[in-house]
């Protein structure tokens, strides 16, 4: 029947009348319109009630309807019950009501077998459809009757329940009460265990049981729990108990009066050793399911892991099983704090058969903890666990504070859940304002913000929200830089009723039994009643939270509440909830006054109206009830591993509802905190992960709960971050170093690791061994001993005995050494010495080192006298030993010097006597010579206060570090000499007196360090210079870093003054002069800096009286100094003098004035330029330039720009004398008329300053000698070349001055010029000149500058194959020139064309020269012509050739050459004959040619015959170049500066005149020299005017 009931039903505890249809309302009608209400009825009633209810199994009640009548009056409307009872009355289950939805369904629960039975009778007597209806509606009244007699029938029982609770006291309700409470049980593992419990209360209690409030479900785990309660006794089996069941387990009993807890603990214990027969023995041996025993090992473990918020994470380990079967798997589990994981959205799980693998997929604050896997077989399990650190995420903004965590939902309700949440370990650097909390609505994305305002209890009462829907919230932290990341969101949680929740669940029923069903009675127009038991739950200053009971009867169904609030003091009822009821009996209120104290009551409402209000509450004030919990104290740090710390701490005293504690760590000195969990613990103490390995750390703690975070605890002390201390080593290397009749002596090596703290002793045991058998082992001390070297005694001699050495610290003794070698006891009778012991290597550097080693105990017949130590390199063979010393060295040290940089070596030494060397020791450990980073060396210091002391510092101190400082090497412990100071990682060792007795070696050695140690020579001289610097320094004196000095300021004053080098605040100075104190006053200004150490004293000026000594004195604590200086006689009176000019010169320069005088600049041109600096001038300035005292007029030369004036008094210039040519050079023009006295004078109104310049005698002579080093720096090096003169050498300067003073030297002398040897100037050139050179001519030659200073000397060597080369070219120029000075040649050039009237007479003479005398040969048209009468042609005297033609005629036109040549050459010349016909006689011009080939015309020949006929002439000099066959060049000459023309080195033209028989003195005029090398006419022309 259950699955036709609608949703409503099943959700219900009972049923609104509501729900009821039209049809059952109409039954209902009708039966109460029905007639007879006899005693028939109610006897039929309770028959049918009673059969009904036998039917069922139970009974409803032992009372009549009768006597309950008589009992208790019947109200008119009686609550009706809903509760079974069995005969003892005992309340057994619920009676549930049916609601009948259709006729057919009414029908159905006739359960009267009379009635079935009349039923299927009439159905067969009758077959018509009338009778089947008549039968129908019979039946259908008789079980509406039905109905209606059990309706009444349970109201009967109601009112029989309540009146009977009224008379009989034990039947009252009552919360639950344990009788009997469970024990606590100690049991041996495998065995079984029963928890049982006697609970009394009414209604029956409810009872759960729990396991580290865990609530136990046998269904989770068949087999292992069984629960059992009968007649209110509870009892918990828990099946072969294992250590998983060591817990404290809790029994709840609860019921609608209250709950009741207790406790008990089990204590599973396992079997060591022999077992008792009584008891059961453990399980051991192989599975019987697989007939093995598994081992598992779990290997490749995750370590202590570190993770960011966001990130994804996965933690594994490797798990082997042995023997491997392939179809059997292990359980593999995960746990978080001892949790069960299950696969989630944020846990994935993973067993590949080999690996198991846990997955964090999105890491939050919320995944911070200890993470455990578990291997379960057969055999047993396994685990392995490891902490997992989450860190925030990056925020947002800078300094926000970190996301909350574990957000909660509690005491959810219809419209109304508390939000719970932890406080963020990180605030960003700012303290938290409060929270917001969002919350979001299963199925979609959309978060709402529930508070507008934070708030700062870690508890929000979230209202508002829709009966039936689910919702998600998440919680934002803020402060004053902004919010953090959202938190990680809670679980689901739907807004209903708790009971509907719960059923929902189906795991809630607070009691078991029999469900009974029955119907109930309409509750129609029931006002509800008060509700009850009305109590603020929570207070803070934020809001109030109320919470209380619906009223207890009819009407319940739609039930909303109005929550009123009224002022303390006052009768002013207030409703909250105006609008929108609530229907939760839960309710938040907000919007208190602070401080303020209320009173609230409550009243129920539905259609039928308003009830009456609940009791009221006690008057609340606003504000936070829970406080913030006071902070921890006593933190204590404790090294656990080389990056972890134990931090443990005192709880906060008085906390209420502690969360946890948050723990932060700190490097010392750097003031940064960091979080060292983000999780909040609810221990004492915590392991503190990801520190760095060496650094020192302090650690601060706080607690935690829903009102805020506490203060900070105080710092811890600093502990160094390092792995804790353990029990050290074993020794080793056990040898004999003496052995007597009953006793030896043994020694032993410190163990390679002595756990973390000094070593406080060494424990020696003993064994004999017969036969190679070892007996037991004995103590040989009782007492620790220090040394390690001890003498065993009492042992028998010749026997044979092994030992064994332990070594303690702090934490306890260690494991024992491996047993030694088998020793005889027998008596050393050797003369040479035992071995030495207990060697040491101190003070590694790359290399040198330093060993240590004690005598041999066993010192032969003599006593030892010396030690030898050898060496070799550790992988070297045996033969590789070497003597370090080849003299004993009777100090039992020794430093090892010249090592090999990163060798490793091994050391042994060697005692000797007189008898001999003894045994070797034992070899040293090997070592490498390397010097360790870090390494620091002793330094010697001397104080202020002249105290000597060595200061050793070391990098690696560790906190159980000790300085131990040795003299000699060998410890100090008497103080009278020296007195040990350590602070830090530094120690010192002061002298108290210093004397002869002090000097030796001194040492430092640190221990529980990596060998840090050093050690200082204390000498004799070193001493002696310590001693000395202490005198210094216990008698001080002020550093100076000048002695009082003079110097003069701006306006003459005088500063005295002086620096010391370094002068505190107290330093004093006094002033004195002449042995009298003076002080500051209108003559003396004193100033003392004491910042930069700078002591002055200013005067305005000095007179005779200020002639003395100054002197300043210092004092500076006990530190003194002074410094004088003296001022008379000529040192005064210069300075005086220099101090009156500095005066006036600050008033010249009130006005215009120099600040550069007048002074010369020869520039690299070799111009001399007077210049001056001024300054303060201005516009109206004006500057004068004289010589001589004349007035210099202004020109272009004259400037006054950036206040320098400048005068050019030698510059370049063009020749006067040839203005249009273009060959022009510069020209020097100083000169010794440039000598003179040069002044400049500035003025203005106010006032003149003069600048004077000397430039005559000495000052001129300067002048030239700077102009002459110009010259002499621009001269080129000395150049040879040949003429056909002889050897010339020569230099260029780019300026030449007829003033500078050359000297030319051979071999080092100055050369007598004569004929043959001759010098010059040329330009830019100068010269020397050998003529006809001879071998004695060479050598070294050089021409010397004079410039008044040293000169510079250009050299040049003319030897050798220059000489020859030069000589060479010499001959040949000369040859050239001989022949060229005697090859025929035309001297004057003839005309090119010579036009003439026929009839006239032409005569032409030219000049010919040439030795030998050449020959003359005349052509006309290029065929030779002989002399005639027409033609006449003569050579006379061997120099004149004449060309005469008497009458000229047409015929005589043509081409005319005249060939000279004789045996060096030949050379011709020609012109053109042109007739014309007869003209008057207009005279006759001649033409002739001069010395240097230039044509001569007379003044009326037309200017365009002229150019025509120059021409003609030029092509014709061209065309006849190139016929040229043969010629020479003649040699270039430099010409001087004012030649007109450059000297052209052409062939020599002839000259020729023209002359007519009666012709006049004709002018000449010239024709310029053409640059570009034109040629010159050669012939001349007649031309008639």
């Amino acid at each position: 029947m259950s699955g036709s009931l609608p949703f409503y039903q099943k959700h219900h505890r009972h049923y609104d009348r509501g729900y009821r249809n039209k049809e059952m309302a109409s039954k209902m009608s009708q039966y109460q319109s029905s007639s007879s209400s006899s005693s028939r009825y109610f006897a039929g009633s309770s028959t049918s009630a009673t059969s009904s209810s036998s039917s069922r199994g139970l009974k409803v009640s032992s009372h009549s309807g009768l006597e309950e009548s008589r009992l208790s009056p019947i109200p008119k409307r009686t609550k009706p019950t809903y509760l079974a009872v069995d005969k003892e009355n005992q309340i057994i289950g619920y009676v549930v009501p049916i609601f009948r939805g259709s006729q057919e369904f009414a029908t159905g629960f006739s359960d009267t077998g009379e009635s079935r039975v009349r039923d299927m009778a009439r159905r067969d007597l009758f077959s018509s459809g009338l009778e089947m209806e008549r039968s129908e509606q019979i039946s259908r009244k008789q079980a509406m009757r039905e109905s209606a007699d059990r309706i009444s029938l349970s109201k009967r029982i109601h009112e029989h329940e309540e009146h009977f609770k009224r008379m009989n006291e034990d039947s009252l309700m009552h919360p639950p009460e344990f009788v009997i409470k469970p024990r606590s049980h100690t049991v041996w593992e495998k065995q079984c265990v029963r928890l049982h419990c006697t609970v009394s209360g009414w209604p029956d209690p409810r009872v759960v049981w729990y396991k580290n409030n865990v609530a136990i479900d046998p269904m989770a785990n068949p087999g292992k729990y069984k629960l059992e309660s009968r007649y209110s006794v509870h009892s918990l089996d828990i099946n072969r108990c294992d250590f998983d069941d060591t817990a404290q387990y809790r029994v709840s009993a609860m019921n609608s009066k209250g709950e009741l807890s207790a406790f008990a603990s089990i204590v599973v214990k396992r079997f060591k050793g022999e077992v008792d027969e009584f008891l059961p023995a453990p399980r051991h041996g192989p599975v019987s399911e697989y007939g093995i025993t598994f081992q598992t090992h779990i290997v490749d473990k995750f370590g202590v892991s570190f993770g960011r918020e966001g990130e994804t994470m996965s933690l594994g380990c490797t798990v082997v099983i042995y023997p491997s079967l392939h179809l059997y798997q292990p359980e593999v589990q995960w746990y978080k704090d001892d949790v069960l994981l299950s696969p989630s959205k944020w846990y994935q799980m993973r067993w590949s058969g080999d690996r198991a693998t846990l997955t964090l997929t999105h890491l939050n604050k919320e995944d911070e903890g200890l993470y455990t896997l578990r291997v379960t077989t057969k055999s047993g399990y396994e685990t392995y666990s490891s902490y997992v650190f989450v860190r925030d995420s990056d925020a947002e903004v800078e300094g926000a504070p970190g996301a909350p965590l574990d957000v909660r939902c509690l005491d959810a309700n219809k419209d109304y859940i508390i939000v719970t949440w932890k406080q963020p370990a990180v605030d960003g650097g700012n303290s938290i304002m409060g929270y917001f909390v969002d919350r979001c609505e299963v199925g979609t994305n959309h978060w709402i913000q529930c508070n507008d305002t934070p708030v700062k209890f870690a508890r929000f009462p979230v209202t508002g929200l829709v009966e039936g829907r689910s919702y998600f919230f998440r919680v934002r932290a803020v402060n004053n830089s902004g919010m953090s990341h959202p938190s990680r969101v809670s679980e689901p949680v739907a807004a209903m009723d708790p009971a509907d929740r719960a059923r929902l669940r189906g795991t809630s029923a607070p009691w078991t039994g029999q469900i009974i069903v029955t119907e109930e009675e309409p509750a129609e127009g029931i006002v509800p009643g008060r509700p009850l038991e009305l109590q603020v739950t929570e207070a803070t200053k934020n809001y109030v939270v109320l919470s209380w009971k619906p009223p207890g009867e009819k009407g319940l169904e739609g039930v909303m509440y109005y929550v009123e609030k009224c002022v303390s003091g006052t009768d002013s009822w207030q409703r909250v909830n105006t609008e929108i009821p609530v229907k939760s009996p839960r309710f938040a209120l907000f919007d208190l006054a602070e401080g303020k104290s209320y009173s609230f009551r409550v009243r129920c409402c539905n259609p039928a109206g308003v009830g009456e209000p609940s009791d009221p509450t006690e008057a609340t004030t606003v504000g936070d009830k829970l406080d913030i919990p006071s902070a921890p104290s006593k933190v204590v740090p404790t090294r656990n591993t080389d990056t972890s710390v134990v931090v443990s701490w005192a709880a906060s005293s008085d906390a209420k509802e502690l969360v946890g504690y948050y723990i932060e760590g700190s490097i010392v000195g750097s003031n940064v905190w960091e979080p060292c969990n983000n999780k909040p613990v609810n221990v004492t103490r915590f392991i503190c992960h990801g520190l760095m390995t060496g650094e020192k750390y302090v650690f601060r703690v706080r607690a935690v709960n829903a009102a805020g975070l506490s203060q900070f605890s105080p710092e811890s002390e600093p502990v160094e971050v390092k792995a804790a201390i353990a029990s050290p080593a074993p020794p080793y290397g056990i040898s004999v170093l003496e052995c007597v009749r009953d006793s030896m002596v043994l020694g032993w090596k410190q163990p390679s690791f002595i756990g973390g703290a000094d070593i406080t002793g060494y424990f020696v045991d003993y064994r004999e061994v017969i036969d190679g058998v070892p007996e037991k082992w004995h103590e040989a001390n009782i007492k620790a001993v220090s040394e390690r070297a001890y003498r065993v005694s009492d042992l028998m001699e010749n026997r044979k005995y092994q030992f064994q050495v332990r070594a303690a610290n702090m934490a306890g003794v260690g494991i024992p050494s491996l047993a030694s070698d088998t020793f005889l006891c027998e008596e050393w009778t050797i003369a040479v010495p035992g071995p030495p012991h207990d060697l040491q290597v101190r003070e590694v550097r790359n290399d040198s080192l330093v060993l240590l080693w004690k005598p041999p105990v066993y010192q032969g017949r003599d006593p030892v006298n010396g030690f030898y130590i050898d060496i070799k390199e550790a992988d070297a063979p045996e033969e590789a030993w070497r003597g370090v010393n080849n003299k004993a060295r009777e100090k039992t040290y020794m430093k090892i010097t010249n090592l090999k940089e990163g060798e490793v070596y091994i050391f042994r030494v060697r005692a000797q006597n007189k008898a001999g060397v003894g045994k070797t020791s034992d070899v040293t450990e090997p070592v490498s010579a390397v010097t360790k980073p870090g390494t620091k060396e002793i330094v010697v210091d001397v104080d202020d206060d002249g105290i000597i002391s060595l200061n050793f510092e070391c990098c690696d101190l560790t906190p159980d570090s000790k300085f131990v400082w040795s003299k000699n090497y060998e410890e100090i412990t008497d103080p009278s000499r020296l007195t040990m100071e350590t602070k830090g990682n530094k120690s010192k060792a002061v002298f108290n007196t210093p004397g002869e007795e002090d000097i030796g070696i001194y040492s430092c050695i640190v221990t529980h360090t990596d060998g840090a140690s050093s050690s200082y020579d204390l000498s004799e001289e070193e001493l002696k210079r310590l001693l000395e610097v202490s005198h210094d320094h216990k008698f001080p004196i002020i550093p100076l870093k000048s002695q009082l000095a003079v110097e003069l300021l701006e306006k003459g004053r005088v500063r005295f003054w002086l620096q010391a080098e370094k002068i505190s605040a107290d330093g004093k100075v006094d002033y004195v002069f002449n042995e009298n104190l003076i002080s500051q006053g209108e003559k003396y200004k004193m100033n003392f800096d004491k910042s930069t150490g700078v002591i002055e004293m200013i005067m305005e000026s000095l007179t005779p009286a200020d002639e003395g000594t100054f002197t300043f004195q210092l004092k500076d604590g006990k530190a003194t100094n002074q410094s004088s200086l003296v001022l008379i006689g000529n040192v005064f009176k210069e300075l005086q003098k220099e101090s009156e000019f500095q005066r006036k010169e600050w008033f010249r320069k009130q006005g215009p004035h120099f600040i550069e005088y007048l002074s010369y600049e020869v520039t690299p041109e070799c111009c001399v330029v007077l210049k001056c600096k001024v300054g303060n001038v201005k516009k109206e300035t004006s500057a004068l330039w004289y010589k001589d005292g004349r007035e210099i007029k202004a020109d272009e030369h004259l400037s006054f720009t950036e206040g320098v004036l400048k005068l050019e008094i030698a510059q370049c210039d063009s020749p006067a004398d040839t203005p249009d040519c273009d060959v022009t050079w510069r020209r020097i023009k100083i000169s010794k008329r440039d000598s003179g006295v040069y002044e400049v004078v500035l003025k203005d109104d106010r006032g003149k300053d003069t600048s004077t310049l000397n430039l005559t005698d000495q000052g001129f002579k300067d002048l030239m000698n700077e102009v002459f080093s110009f010259i002499a720096n621009s001269s080129t090096p000395l150049k040879i070349t040949s003429t056909d003169e002889g050897i010339r050498l020569y230099t260029f300067v780019n300026f030449y001055n007829d003033l500078l003073q050359v000297t030319w030297h051979y071999k080092e002398s100055a050369i007598a010029f004569s004929d043959r040897i001759k010098s010059g100037v040329v330009g830019e050139q100068l010269w020397l000149q050998i003529t006809e050179p001879t071998e004695k001519d060479t050598g070294k030659y050089a021409i010397e500058f004079h410039d008044g200073k040293g000169g510079l000397r250009r050299t040049v060597e003319l030897s050798g194959q220059a000489f020859d080369d030069a000589f060479a070219e010499f001959q040949r120029l000369k040859a050239a020139a001989v022949a060229e000075r005697g090859r025929a040649r035309v001297a004057g050039g003839l005309p090119d064309v010579v036009t003439i009237q026929e009839g006239k007479a032409l005569n032409l003479t030219c000049n010919i020269s040439g030795d030998p005398v050449p020959k003359v040969t005349w052509l006309k048209n290029d065929r030779e012509i002989t002399s005639d009468d027409h033609c006449i042609l003569k050579f006379e005297s061997g120099k004149f050739a004449s060309f005469t033609i008497t009458a000229v005629n047409t015929s005589d036109t043509g081409k005319y050459s005249i060939l000279v040549k004789n045996k060096y050459g030949t050379e011709s010349g020609d012109f053109t004959l042109e007739t014309t016909e007869g003209t008057p006689d207009l005279g006759v011009t001649s033409y002739w040619t001069d010395a240097d080939g230039n044509v001569v015309f007379g003044p009326n020949t037309p200017k365009e015959k002229r150019k025509e006929s120059m021409a003609k002439a030029a092509k014709m000099k061209e065309d006849k170049k190139e016929r040229k066959s043969e010629g020479s060049e003649e040699q270039k000459n430099e010409i001087k500066v004012d030649a007109a023309a450059e000297t052209k080195a052409s062939d020599s033209k002839q000259t020729g005149d023209v002359k007519k028989d009666s012709a006049d003195q004709s002018e000449t005029s010239e024709r310029p020299a053409d640059t570009t090398e034109e040629p010159e006419p050669e012939a001349e022309t007649t031309q008639p005017k």
